[in-house]
């Protein structure tokens, strides 16, 4: 059955129409530059109100300045939207709930100011990622009446979906339950896909009998057939849902981030791993056995719910006390962590985590060379940007967001 081709007529309709739009944004509070190289494009949700969409702002710089939520920006269509940008191009992904979703991308033009290039609907996903000039992204099913999971390929160049499919996650998982993807990275011309197992039934659908118990299924590109399931059985499983558990590093080894926040039926943690971290060394199809790094012993009591990797084996972790552990919630004490030399160093100049209401986890920006995480932080007294020095593991003050909490942020190039 083909997924797709019920979209490509409102796809189609709607790639015309965007041409005809004029919808853009004031750079910085409303200055208007010419022969823009580049923009930071800051999503943040307006505050003091409930149910509403986030606003696209772009600013010229992450360590300085303030940008406000007032009278600026493009207002986003859908009170939960996620956004990833590829081939010079940002998309804003709309989670519908269980209703269909949509996709809208945009360029930045010389002027320093964004242009919507489409918009259209498309189903819900809860995981996605880039392969190459590709979007992934992946429709997964929690209701073991209806295993199938669904995915997309949208092609970045044409802005239109150039491929679909679907499996059966219950043949996925092979034990009774049903495979749920935490997330997706490319690796080399295979897609790697951690996944958890779920009962889809029940007082908790994500609850699982296999909570000591970590999968990762290899899928080739752009066919998405099966190759292979890597499993390890002294972490729980990797990631968290909607949240990217692999970072490869520069010699191409895989590293894979466990929190240890499986359920039971009536949602209690089941796992009796610590959250830990292991290795898929480079080219191989299964977990080097000689490498394992248990977090909550080198932490001294701190499980990673989220990461970023900068360079050299150094990963930016959002940690949080293994006394407050839960599935869903962010840490808001930041380490930088070295996967080669197994260390853990605290970083300095950070609000009190006790303060911090919201952090960018996953969507903060990794600099270009690594050497500098921009993470995105509100409190009681407002919503900034720190960016952190990874080799020193400080974190300064930089660009402040009046009038909104910072939900992700990115790098864009204008079109030339």
């Amino acid at each position: 059955m083909k997924i797709l081709y019920q979209y490509l007529p409102i796809l189609t309709t709607l790639l015309l129409l965007a041409g005809c739009g004029d919808d853009s944004s004031p750079v910085d509070g409303g200055e208007t530059d010419t022969n823009v190289d580049s923009r930071y494009i800051i999503a943040a949700t307006p505050q003091a109100t409930d149910g509403v969409a986030d606003y696209l702002l772009t600013a010229k710089s992450l360590t300085e300045g303030s940008v406000s939520t007032v009278g600026n920006g493009i207002e986003q269509d859908g009170t939960y939207r996620y956004y990833i940008t590829n081939n010079d191009k940002f998309y804003s992904l709309l989670y519908g709930q269980g209703n269909p979703g949509a996709v809208t991308s945009y360029n930045l033009n010389t002027n320093g100011e964004l242009e919507q290039l489409v918009d259209f609907q498309s189903e819900t996903v809860q995981a996605f990622t880039n392969v190459g000039d590709d979007v992934l992204m992946m429709k997964i099913p929690r209701n073991s009446n209806d295993p199938t999971a669904l995915w997309f390929q949208l092609d970045t160049q044409s802005d239109q979906f150039s491929k679909d499919g679907q499996f059966n996650t219950a043949k996925v998982a092979g034990n009774g339950e049903m495979a749920f993807f935490s997330w997706m990275t490319q690796v080399d011309d295979r897609v790697y896909m951690p996944y958890f197992t779920i009962s889809g039934e029940g007082n908790n659908s994500f609850s699982t009998q296999y909570p000591d118990s970590a999968w990762v299924a290899v899928y080739s590109y752009p066919e998405m057939e099966l190759q292979n399931v890597i499993k390890d059985d002294r972490t729980s499983f990797i990631g968290r849902y909607f949240t990217k558990g692999l970072s490869v590093d520069e010699n191409g080894d895989i590293y894979a981030f466990s929190s240890a926040v499986a359920v039971d039926d009536n949602s209690n943690l089941n796992s009796t791993q610590p959250s830990a971290i292991t290795r898929i060394n480079e080219g191989a199809m299964q977990f080097d056995e000689n490498y394992y790094f248990n977090i909550e012993e080198a932490t001294g009591g701190y499980y990673i719910t989220n990461h970023e990797y900068a360079k050299n084996g150094n990963v930016l972790g959002f940690m949080r006390s293994t006394e407050k552990r839960a599935p869903y919630t962010e840490g808001t004490r930041l380490a930088i962590i070295n996967v080669y030399d197994q260390t853990v160093s605290w970083v300095q100049g950070m609000p009190d985590p006790a303060d911090i209401t919201d952090i960018t986890g996953s969507n903060s920006y990794v600099s270009a060379d690594g050497s500098t995480i921009s993470v995105g932080v509100t409190t009681g007294k407002g919503s900034a940007v720190y960016n952190i020095d990874i080799d020193n593991a400080t974190a300064t003050k930089g660009l402040q967001v009046d009038g909104g909490t910072i939900t992700a942020i990115h790098k864009m190039e204008s079109t030339k």
